[in-house]
């Protein structure tokens, strides 16, 4: 990649160099196992993509609707867009509306907070940074009112996309769980599993932690779903050349994997494990947010579009919305045989490991410093993080010392510094040594300001959220108590 300074021009040159990217087709080959996804992109001037799929195929031969395989290219292409951002999107494999394409852009601008941010493009407009041309639907099918997502959706029902027979076929408490390997799709299998859920894991390009999870949780093999993604290496050879590259709307691609996992296992429920803070900007007083297709603004858009626009789809929500990372935290530090299995660094991620000194494996670190002592912190990551020294630039990022948060999936400044204090005042009461980034965290005194306001997260419970009302009242009465 070029110089910060000099992305920004690179941007404005290759708009001129190349302005036209291309959604060329997408072709599917059936195995007696797979179905197999092939998509084709293209920069005109300049490369050709193919980006491919691997998918089950499950226990029940299922013709795949074209709409949920396009809509997936859909959200693929972001990938190589960004190398030359062209200013023309052109569509070739499928048809969209007006309302499918602000729908899209909205997903592309947003969901590109930290690559425009990172790489200091000031000129991207929300209006026109990208248009997209594609052909209208042959039919009316997408011209009916768009209806209200209603909050109070009984369990067992699906989103009014699919006929009254049809959700007679579906057994209602099968959900598809994607599992990252971290925490939180060990909360949201755990708790699923005490509320007597039928579960089947959803992973993309599997990796000990992944697989680990899903063992860890007691999933049978035939119910952990693994599929396969992988990038078009022409697309990686111009990222080495200096082409512009950075931070895309990944869990955007999940979301319109997992409704074609489910709709091939014929599962009515996809249950994310996005919490609160997703919310949260990482920027203050922007809409830059690192997390944005985590956000609750994203899921409640992804599923009017999927009910709408997507005929057969799941129910999409994430389970732990209601709740923030503290109370994640302490119901996972209760779980002790995901300890040592669960990871979720991405600096470390292919070799399934924790660096222990990217921002990810401190916030970690600390959310779980309330619940859990430091020789059970130290055999989780290895190391003593608190005791090094390097890690407090980190740490002022983390609590707000510093106005930027990190570009990472981490909690909020509110949750990192209820963690930190009620950690220092238990550590204090025992007459235990403060580790050194405690102590400078003492001194800043930031641990005075937060014991007065005491712990907020406790009883929490964020009633913006689409779970389902069964499974609302479960984590309710798991996660907050006190």
């Amino acid at each position: 990649m070029g110089s910060e300074e000099g992305n920004s021009q690179q941007y404005k040159t290759f708009r001129t160099t190349y302005p036209e990217f291309i959604y060329d087709r997408y072709e599917i080959e059936e195995t007696e196992h797979e179905l197999i996804v092939t998509y084709h992109f293209r920069i005109v001037g300049l490369s050709e993509f193919a980006p491919v799929w691997r998918f089950p195929k499950g226990n029940k031969n299922r013709p795949l609707p074209e709409a949920m395989i396009v809509s997936l290219g859909m959200a693929e292409l972001v990938s190589y867009w960004k190398i030359t951002c062209s200013p023309l999107v052109t569509i070739k494999a499928g048809s969209l509306n007006q309302e499918q394409i602000a729908w899209w852009k909205r997903l592309y601008y947003h969901g590109l907070g930290e690559f425009f941010y990172i790489n200091k493009i000031w000129e991207a407009d929300p209006e026109t940074f990208m248009e997209i041309s594609a052909r209208e639907p042959e039919d009316n099918r997408n011209e009916r009112d768009e209806k209200e997502i209603d909050h109070s959706i009984p369990y067992g029902k699906m989103t009014g996309s699919e006929n009254e027979t049809a959700e007679k076929k579906i057994e209602p408490n099968r959900l598809l769980v994607p599992i990252g390997g971290g925490k939180d799709s060990a909360v949201t299998l755990e708790l699923l599993k005490e509320g007597g859920s039928d579960c089947f894991g959803y992973i993309i390009n599997p990796r000990g932690a992944t697989l680990d999870t899903a063992e860890a949780a007691g999933l049978p093999k035939d119910k952990v779903i693994c599929v396969s993604r992988t990038l078009d290496r022409n697309m990686l050879e111009l990222n080495r050349k200096g082409f512009l590259n950075g931070h895309t709307p990944f869990s955007a691609i999940v979301a319109f994997s997992s409704l074609i996992a489910a709709y091939l296992y014929e599962l009515s429920y996809i249950a994310l494990s996005n919490e609160s803070s997703a919310n949260e900007s990482t920027v203050p007083g922007s809409s830059v947010n690192h997390q944005y297709s985590k956000s609750f603004q994203f899921e409640k858009d992804f599923h009017q579009y999927a009910s709408k626009y997507l005929p057969g789809s799941g129910y999409y929500f994430s389970l732990l919305r209601p709740l923030s990372e503290f109370q994640i935290a302490r119901y996972f530090a209760g779980r002790k045989h995901y300890h040592k299995i669960f990871k979720s660094c991405n600096v470390g991620s292919k070799e399934n490991r924790w660096c222990g000194h990217c921002p990810k494996c401190l916030f970690v670190y600390l959310i779980l410093s309330p619940f859990l002592n430091q020789k059970e912190l130290k055999e989780i990551f290895g190391r003593d993080l608190l005791e090094d020294e390097s890690l407090y630039g980190t740490l002022e990022q983390l609590t707000g010392i510093q106005e930027e948060k990190p570009f990472e999936c981490v909690g909020s400044r509110n949750e990192v510094n209820t963690a930190i204090m009620l950690a220092i005042r238990q550590m204090e009461q025992s007459n235990e040594q403060l580790p050194k980034l405690f102590q400078m965290y003492r001194d800043f005194g930031l641990f005075d300001t937060y014991s007065k306001i005491g712990n907020q997260y406790s009883m929490y419970f964020d009633t913006e959220n689409l779970v389902p009302e069964p499974l609302k009242e479960l984590v309710r009465k798991r996660c907050c108590g006190k």
